[in-house]
């Protein structure tokens, strides 16, 4: 019933370590520590880059395998008993499908408008970021840098996110009511004058913890701060009128995916190095992947984009065109990301990033493409621990072997 944990910790665990860990040490001795230039050359490539390779094309199968049987099974527990627990687990998470809840305490109604099941992406965002940097090594980093790594996590993620879908949230409780009127806001189960603290007391947080971690390096430039902000106003422009980016379907799925690529990216990098305009460039570019995770995204919204009017790609291109486009911006931005790894020296990790490319494009044809509506939250469940740890192998090409 549930491959999505057992996927994402199969390939996560396998890919990290055979990618992010063995090469964080190479990427250590590559660049002087907090950003500084390079100094001396990797030694022992051979072994640890077929090593990894090998993993990650184990990884893959046995995931993709394992999902293949889930899919098969049938649940052990009574029907309606199963139905109940999901339906409140996915209400706690910020899913969709959730069910109607009452007299919860307001702790869970603000997690709720958090929507934590959109942490997990801005989490490996950060971890790639870090492994941009080329500072941090994971075997021996100090528990120090763990706490900062950990401190810029936690801003990217459940602070920065928690603030960007209770913003989102209270913007789109008209269109919530009509396609999730389950949710905190249009269900009446929590009033204006709470969602509102809660966004001014999250973006406050964030700015404040972007802020320690800038104090915290020694950055002569807030580099984080600055991120931290244009994170936030991205956020404000991508909900709120008058510019309400998401309104179209071009402007708001990029923005939405620059928020999940980019940002978190810039993030991790800052935190332990400096975003360089290579950086800058790649990271905005990889960001177009995401407008096919964001056009995903918009199946379940198609009633009420339909009835408010707003341009989604479902509602402007139609289902039967929209479930193509999605994978397919998708997958062909990764593998103009694969030729960017080839082209400066770094074809193992680009045939790593090949190899997690595989399951999702298996995923795309048996589960979304085959009905968009029904397995749009399958298939990002099934698909996206891979995409996330594609963004890990690219960033960790570059901060083994950087082309400066």
């Amino acid at each position: 019933r549930r491959p999505m944990a057992a996927l994402g910790a199969a390939a996560a665990v396998s890919s990290t370590l055979a990618f992010v860990a063995p090469r964080a040490t190479l990427g250590q001795g590559s660049r002087e520590q907090r950003g500084g230039a390079a100094s001396t050359k990797p030694e022992g490539r051979g072994t640890a880059t077929w090593g990894g390779v090998a993993t990650v094309l184990t990884a893959s199968g046995l995931a993709l395998r394992g999902a293949c049987r889930e899919r098969g099974r049938k649940p052990a527990v009574p029907g309606h008993a199963e139905s109940e627990k999901d339906g409140s687990v996915q209400q706690l998470l910020g899913m969709k499908g959730a069910s109607e809840t009452e007299d919860e305490p307001l702790w869970k109604i603000r997690l709720q408008l958090c929507k934590p099941v959109t942490w997990p992406p801005l989490l490996f965002g950060v971890v790639a970021g870090v492994c941009a940097s080329g500072n941090f090594n994971w075997g021996s980093a100090s528990g120090e840098d763990y706490a900062k790594l950990f401190t810029c996590m936690l801003l990217s993620g459940p602070i920065l996110v928690g603030y960007t879908q209770t913003l989102n949230d209270w913007y789109d409780k008209d269109l919530d009511a009509i396609n999730e009127p389950y949710r905190p806001i249009p269900s009446g189960r929590i009033t204006e004058e709470q969602v509102w603290q809660q966004i001014y007391v999250l973006a406050g947080t964030g700015l404040s913890l972007a802020a320690v971690l800038d104090v915290w390096q020694g950055h002569s430039t807030p580099s984080v701060f600055i991120v931290a902000v244009i994170g936030i106003i991205m956020a404000y422009i991508y909900s709120a009128p008058p510019l309400k980016l998401k309104q179209n379907w071009i402007s708001g799925c990029y923005a939405l995916g620059s928020s999940y690529i980019a940002l978190p990216w810039w993030a991790g990098q800052s935190c332990f190095g400096e975003v360089t305009p290579e950086i800058v460039v790649l990271t905005l570019w990889y960001s177009v992947a995401a407008v096919g995770i964001a056009i995903v995204n918009d199946f379940k919204s198609l009633e009420g984009d339909k009835k408010l009017g707003l341009s989604s790609a479902p509602v402007v291109f139609g289902v039967d065109t929209a479930k193509y486009i999605a994978p397919v911006i998708k997958d062909v931005t990764q593998l103009t990301i694969v030729a960017y790894l080839v082209y400066i020296g770094n074809w193992e990790y680009a045939l790593g990033l090949l190899a997690l490319m595989i399951p999702q494009v298996y995923f795309a044809k048996t589960l979304f493409i085959e009905d968009p509506l029904k397995n749009d939250v399958k298939f990002q469940g099934f698909s996206l621990p891979f995409f996330s740890i594609g963004t890990i192998v690219a960033a960790s090409a570059i901060g083994a072997n950087p082309l400066h």
